[in-house]
């Protein structure tokens, strides 16, 4: 069972930063990979970045550069700090971790 909480989310102007947090429980010993996922108004989900347990990161092109993903395993807890952010950024983010969901945080970002 894992259950996953997203924060941080909130109204930027562009150029600006915003940190999130995805804290998770679980009853499995470890989880491996934790992604972040975003969903803009009228569009797809999309993926953002994963981690690994190990610390292995991805990240897709429109955030390349600007975003990182990190984790702290004790405090199971897994971090995306944007930087740089553009109006397009905008969207709910969600954690994602062995097919669950949290419930998103909206991130807004203003020109």
């Amino acid at each position: 069972q894992v259950q996953l909480v997203e924060s941080g989310g909130g109204l930027v102007q562009a150029g600006g930063s915003l940190k999130l947090s995805c804290a998770y429980s679980t009853t499995i010993e470890n989880i491996d990979v934790v992604d972040w996922y975003r969903q803009a108004p009228g569009k797809q989900r999309e993926l953002v970045a994963w981690i690994t347990s190990g610390g292995i990161r991805y990240y897709t092109d429109p955030v390349k550069g600007r975003f990182t993903i990190s984790r702290d395993n004790d405090k199971k807890t897994v971090f995306l700090q944007m930087n740089s952010l553009k109006p397009e950024d905008t969207a709910v983010y969600y954690c994602h971790a062995r097919a669950v969901w949290g419930r998103g945080t909206q991130v807004t970002v203003s020109s």
